[in-house]
């Protein structure tokens, strides 16, 4: 695994970012930016630090299966549901294409 501390927030970096984004940024923007990360990723060195071997999980709500049995049921006829349809071809409805 890659330490967070090996990541160089250079230039070309910022640049890299930019590019992804779509954005361009001024000078003090690109400064602020590396200053940002930086922030960002010497927290997750932090974190990197932490041993979380015995820590557990914790979760807001309990995992229960809200699954049901299938049960088959009547339906709709199946020429009521097709009766307002704009077009149709037999029993099916038909629309106009939409991906090439």
């Amino acid at each position: 695994m890659r330490s967070v501390n090996a990541v160089q927030f250079d230039e070309k970096f910022i640049a890299y970012l930019e590019n992804l984004s779509c954005l361009t940024l001024s000078q003090d923007e690109k400064k602020r930016m590396a200053g940002d990360l930086e922030k960002i990723i010497g927290n997750m060195a932090q974190l990197e630090k932490l041993d979380t071997k015995d820590a557990g999980q914790s979760r807001p709500y309990d995992f229960v299966n809200a699954f049901r049995e299938d049960e088959i049921k009547p339906s709709f006829e199946r020429e009521l549901i097709l009766k307002n349809a704009p077009d149709r071809s037999e029993t099916m409805f038909c629309a106009p294409k939409t991906i090439e």
